[in-house]
């Protein structure tokens, strides 16, 4: 597959042209918009529940169904490119994106809204992997940082203001109304590729050489280990025989994928770019820092909802103090990198990036939206100086022939981290919230005066308020202890989750130094 690539991908020139710059910026909407909707139902999961009569354990599904689809179809891209020829692929999939986007508004129950969502992710994924794919091919090397600075926008302020967004279209003119917001933009972004690309002849006969075992054991493996990760937490993981054979698939599958890529002539995935030093380094700080960023993205708006009782607009709102910075700092991040060693602005980055995770581990019942505010900013400045740095050390010495096949892998498995890291931050919470409750229950008993006291205290509030009888009243006071501590474990397990995001990101920052100095302006082509 990659005589193929060869092929079907042209060198970029000296200079890129108008034409080529309004296809890349295209590209540049269809891969916000694809990452947007990844997290635009997460702060309105409680309404679109609601709306499709479905209870609030399977709501996650409605997220999770499309980040499904994106990370199976990802790795599929550049292969698919090459058959139906990349303009054609792009402009089919620009199309079907808002349509099936719009056919979730429709939804009336969970099983058709989990179908269409994955469909929608599957075409919606294939738009981030062309996106990158343009910046590495059709813009030379001295331009390619400003390209990746425009598509690090859509990787991290995409899923910053997705909630956002989703929040203020639910609280004020319904869930529906999120899933239309992609017409516009998608239309946009057809007709410019339409007018921009070139056109290419479809080649086939390429089907018959298709890694067709590959692509089965990866679809395969993938649905698998996702549904493992949402589904395992609620089922106590291994105790539940589904998760537990789910699991024995996704391994079998995923072992057998790798095999399979390595032995293969005209591998799916080239898994042998991982030997490249910077590569490999690259990916593993993308899975660190996907992690990070679908994991915050997760996390946030869960305590906000459950711990201090916000709607849908008002998470929006607190998440959009992560997303609006970067507009301003991200366009700067290329005139850094033609002075400063790329290595350590991305180390810079996630630095700042993980102190703005460290500044959330002591929660309180007071910490609301305002406290929010400065961890937010701090935490806004470090994204926007991570993604475009830490691609360009990922594409150094990345042929152009090469390019379609690492960007499918790179943003696979920065998704794939950020599947891993909302599954796993959710059982920390779980473990911890659990912890927590257990400490604070052996602390509160009634052999303490202090317990009494407020108890007592709390009995006679109930009194003074409507409760006649006093057994009643003691009743009522016990439970409402009982709610408090709960919610201070529950306070107490979501600060453990941001720090294991940060120490995540400390490791992801150390990994970084250990790569190569890319050349000046680095990426594709660099060596």
């Amino acid at each position: 597959m990659s005589t193929i690539a060869a092929t079907a991908i042209p060198q970029p020139s000296a200079r890129a042209s108008t034409r080529e710059w309004i296809a890349v910026l295209a590209g540049m909407i269809g891969a916000f918009m694809a990452i947007l909707n990844i997290q635009i139902t997460n702060a309105s999961l409680l309404d679109i529940e609601g709306g499709i009569g479905t209870g609030v354990d399977n709501g996650a599904w409605i997220s999770t169904s499309y980040l499904i689809g994106e990370i199976v179809v990802i790795p599929l891209t550049a292969f698919f490119s090459n058959v139906f020829s990349f303009r054609r692929y792009i402009l089919v999939n620009s199309i079907l994106f808002p349509l099936f986007s719009i056919a979730c508004a429709f939804a009336h129950d969970l099983g058709t809204m989990i179908v269409l969502r994955g469909l929608q992710g599957f075409a919606g994924g294939v738009l981030i992997p062309m996106a990158f794919t343009m910046i590495l091919t059709k813009l030379p090397k001295a331009q390619q940082p400003t390209g990746l600075a425009i598509f690090a926008l859509s990787v991290t302020v995409a899923p910053a203001i997705g909630p956002t967004i989703g929040g203020y279209l639910t609280e004020n003119y319904g869930w529906q109304t999120i899933f239309f917001i992609n017409a516009l933009p998608s239309a946009i972004m057809a007709i410019a590729l339409a007018l921009t690309l070139e056109k290419g002849p479809m080649r086939l006969n390429l089907l018959k050489q298709g890694d067709w075992a590959g692509i089965v054991t990866m679809a395969i493996g993938l649905s698998a280990l996702q549904t493992v990760l949402e589904e395992g937490n609620k089922d106590d993981w291994f105790s539940s025989p589904f998760i537990l054979k789910l699991s024995v698939i996704a391994v079998i599958s995923l072992s057998a994928f790798i095999w399979i890529e390595l032995t293969v002539q005209n591998p799916l995935v080239k898994l042998r770019l991982l030997k490249q030093r910077n590569f490999g380094i690259g990916v593993l700080v993308n899975v660190l820092v996907g992690f990070a960023l679908f994991g915050s993205v997760y996390i946030l708006p869960q305590y906000l909802g459950q711990v201090q009782r916000y709607n849908a607009e008002q998470i929006g709102n607190v998440l959009a103090w992560t997303g609006l910075p970067q507009l301003i700092l991200i366009p700067l991040v290329p005139m850094m990198m033609k002075r400063f060693d790329v290595r350590y602005i991305g180390f810079l980055g996630i630095g700042i990036f993980a102190i703005s995770c460290f500044m959330n581990v002591t929660l309180s019942a007071d910490t609301a939206g305002d406290q929010f505010w400065i961890p937010n900013i701090v935490r806004a400045i470090g994204q926007a100086m991570v993604i475009t740095p830490i691609t360009a050390i990922t594409t150094a010495g990345i042929a152009p022939a090469d390019a379609a096949a690492a960007s499918g892998l790179t943003n696979m498995l920065r998704n794939l981290g950020g599947a891993v890291g909302t599954a796993t931050l959710g059982t920390v919470l779980t473990k911890r919230e659990q912890f927590h409750s257990n400490i604070i229950g052996q602390s509160v008993t009634l052999a303490r005066d202090e317990v009494r006291e407020r108890l007592t205290q709390m009995t006679n509030y109930f009194l003074a308020h409507g409760v006649s009888d006093h057994a009643l009243a003691a009743q009522k006071a016990t439970v409402a202890l009982g709610s408090i501590i709960k919610r201070q474990a529950l306070i107490m397990g979501f600060s453990d989750t941001f720090a294991v995001i940060g120490i995540l990101l400390a490791t992801a920052a150390i990994a970084t130094l250990f790569a190569r100095k890319p050349q000046a302006g680095g990426g594709a082509g660099a060596h």
